[in-house]
């Protein structure tokens, strides 16, 4: 048996095979949209508090300039995406529709936009901890959409240590091009990035995990990989949630992260491929975290694409770029169609975390109606994380939340695997996602 056959055969239970519904973008090379006159910078773009604001209304700031300080340790800078003029402070509407404190900043017209540029930081000169403070000034976070600040990642507990680092360029949400993109067009930035982090964390080996619908990418990393560099190449089944932390470890060191333990605990640290190449770009090019690759697809967009987009950049100036959407479009998604949301609005700005624009005509929106639970099972089939998804979805039209604890509802990462094979048309994943919303709520205010 080959090694791939052998990897096959490990893998990871359960699990689910949506339609792909990559052809789009998949061969589309990324872009740069062009600059607008207005950017919205949500303070909140990150797992964690709120950055707090360095500026004022009315003073003119350049790109990249730091703009908010992060407001705790698990909380991220945040730098302007142009240079302009900051027009306001205060509530502006949010993807969900919720209204958040942001920067509104104006662009100046007569800007080339360009970065100043700044000489390359000396990261292997850094103690770990000055190291670990660069990243949280940059503003890094997790770019595979979870938004969890990079630093807090690499900051370990006393006595902890990593032996592997795991990049994740599995993408394995459909639609969804951005890391594929990114691995077959910044090889050597992306090899750059992991170096850095490898040999800051003291690591024995890298693996970047690819699922096998991009073999180009797989291809063009093992080329412009040096013999010398402990840096290896897995190619993945195609199954989603192929790239969920927890799921790659298991594909790829047969090793299962414990309930309530994290992959740090194993000696594993997991990174996506945006945030390493972010990161190799902060330290090489002096750039903070102010754009981001977006991948711009579905029926209901004109024009798909994948853009280099200057975060706080609202969601109507990306779409009226890409052709505008058309007349037959029902719904637009910010991530993508597993564990996206959709959008409330479009002048809603697009943020860190922001993966994908997906717009939707009425045969993907359709709703399928609902019928009561058959008890067949197939939820179950299909979590990845051995829960009980059809209990957890009775317990929470009940509004039994407290129950819910006691069968790992917190363990659940939303993926949506069990709504997707629901045969009733039960919203499964939507009823979990409110119960954990309430239960955390409730923390909230006993504490």
């Amino acid at each position: 048996m080959n090694a791939l056959s052998a990897l096959f055969k490990q893998g990871f239970a359960h699990g689910v095979h949506p339609a792909e519904n990559k052809e789009r973008t998949q061969e589309l090379p990324i872009q740069r949209m062009p600059f607008v006159d207005r950017y919205v910078i949500p303070l909140h773009q990150n797992l964690g508090a709120p950055a707090k604001a360095m500026v004022v209304p009315g003073q003119r700031v350049q790109r990249g300039e730091c703009i908010a300080e992060p407001g705790a340790f698990v909380s991220t800078a945040l730098h302007s995406p142009v240079t302009g003029w900051v027009r306001s402070i205060g509530p502006q509407r949010f993807v969900d529709g919720r209204f958040a404190q942001a920067i509104e900043i104006t662009a100046d017209p007569y800007s080339t936009q360009r970065l100043a540029p700044k000489p390359p930081i000396d990261w292997a000169a850094l103690s770990m901890d000055a190291f670990i403070g660069e990243i949280q000034q940059a503003g890094i976070v997790g770019l595979g959409g979870a938004a969890f600040p990079a630093h807090v990642k690499l900051s370990l507990p006393e006595g902890q240590r990593i032996r592997h680092l795991l990049i994740n360029g599995a993408e394995c949400e459909p639609f969804l091009t951005n890391d594929h993109r990114l691995m077959l067009e910044r090889p050597e930035t992306l090899i750059r990035g992991i170096e850095i982090m490898r040999q800051k964390l003291g690591a024995e080996e890298a693996t970047i995990g690819v699922e096998l619908n991009k073999r180009d990418a797989i291809e063009v990393l093992q080329q412009h990989l040096r013999g010398d560099l402990p840096i290896r190449v897995v190619p993945l089944r195609v199954k989603y949630p192929q790239g969920a932390e927890k799921m790659l470890i298991k594909s790829i060191y047969n090793k299962e992260v414990p309930s309530g333990l994290l992959p740090r605990d194993l000696e594993i640290l997991v990174n996506n491929v945006g945030t390493v190449v972010a990161i190799a770009d902060y330290f090489d090019l002096g750039m903070p975290l102010i754009e981001r690759v977006v991948t711009v697809s579905g029926p209901g967009v004109a024009y798909p694409a994948n853009l280099i987009v200057p975060l706080g950049t609202p969601v109507r100036e990306v779409l009226r770029f890409c052709g505008g959407l058309k007349e037959e479009t029902r719904e637009v998604l910010m991530g993508g169609p597993m564990m996206g949301a959709p959008i409330a609005s479009l002048d809603a700005p697009m943020l860190k975390g922001s993966s994908g624009l997906l717009a939707f005509t009425a045969q993907e929106t359709a709703r399928p109606k609902e019928t009561p639970c058959i008890r067949c099972g197939r939820c179950v089939e299909a979590c990845p994380y051995f829960l009980n998804p059809s209990r957890l979805a009775r317990l929470a039209k009940a509004r039994l939340f407290d129950e819910m604890k006691a069968y790992q509802v917190m363990e659940c990462v939303e993926c949506g695997s069990c709504t997707f094979s629901c045969p009733s048309g039960i919203p499964i994943v939507q009823l979990i996602r409110t119960a954990k919303d309430n239960l955390r709520q409730g923390k909230r205010r006993a504490d």
